[in-house]
């Protein structure tokens, strides 16, 4: 009788088998991790901030502001333009046009970028007068005997190497040459130290004055217009240079502007007015109230 053999092993894997794969699996593996890290060390190389630099933002949104950011430096040549602060203009001082004065608005006589008014006073004591935007009021006497309501207007004209303010009070016989200069109202003076005028056709020296644009500026001067017969028209000017501030006045060499006019041409009517540019005595200034 026999005896029977051992049973045999239970089926499964080779042990020996086994560890064959994990030799063969585990290069893999570690070249796989190699591989990430050196993809994860490529990639913050390429992303890392450079020295002295921010890193790298977000790029704008369409509706994102286009302006340059506050790292970004600005050439001279993209910055801001800035424009000088406006004068302050005359200190104010006086207490304004006085009570019953007739009224205008004027250029500006002092520089602060602001229009200015121009007033005149009637009575035995008239006078003209300026108060400034920024309140300063000084005026002049108008030292006339003429019995006609002076009227005035005020401009900017030539004189010396840039412009001044002047006015012009027309008394009807005469017209005062006024400086409107350095916070005060000034009569300007002739080469001889009085006060300078424009006649009127009174003494027969001229019938008006104007102001002629030369150079962009405009140049005051003394017109005549004569005639033998009151149909045909002869027109004289006389330039009137002036000193930096129209304080003092000189004549310049006369010319003939025009011959033949008539008694309605616009040279003829604006030689026997007074005016300045587009200004007018009696429409674009203050007039003597009555």
């Amino acid at each position: 009788m026999m005896t029977p053999s051992s049973a045999p092993p239970p089926a499964g894997p080779d042990p020996s088998e086994t560890d064959d794969q994990t030799r063969r699996t585990w290069p893999w593996i570690v070249l796989t991790v190699v591989a990430v890290l050196v993809v994860a060390l490529v990639v913050w190389l390429v992303n890392r901030p450079t020295d002295g630099e921010p890193a790298a933002s977000p790029a704008p949104s369409d509706t994102a502001s286009e302006s340059a950011s506050p790292t970004e430096t600005s050439s001279p040549s993209d910055s801001p333009t800035t424009s000088a602060p406006a004068a302050e203009g005359c200190p104010a001082e006086g207490d304004g046009p006085p009570e019953g004065a007739d009224t205008h608005e004027i250029v500006d006589v002092d520089g602060d970028g602001r229009p200015d008014t121009a007033w005149i006073t009637g009575g035995a004591d008239r006078a003209f007068g300026i108060t400034t935007a920024s309140g300063a009021t000084f005026f002049a006497p108008i030292g006339s005997a003429s019995p006609q309501p002076a009227s005035a207007i005020v401009q900017l004209v030539a004189a010396g190497d840039g412009t001044s303010p002047i006015a012009l009070v027309d008394t009807g016989r005469e017209v005062l040459l006024l400086s409107a200069a350095g916070c005060a109202v000034t009569p300007t003076q002739n080469a001889q130290g009085e006060s300078y005028t424009f006649d009127k056709g009174f003494t027969g020296f001229g019938t008006g004055v104007g102001c002629t644009e030369q150079g962009g500026e405009l140049r005051l001067a003394g017109l005549d217009a004569v005639s033998d017969d009151g149909t045909s028209f002869t027109v004289d000017r006389t330039f009137v240079d002036l000193d930096t501030d129209a304080r003092t006045a000189t004549n310049g060499q006369e010319e003939t502007v025009a011959t033949g006019a008539g008694p309605e041409d616009a040279v003829v009517t604006t030689a026997q007015e007074t005016s300045c540019g587009d200004l007018v005595a009696g429409e674009d200034g203050p007039v003597e109230p009555q």
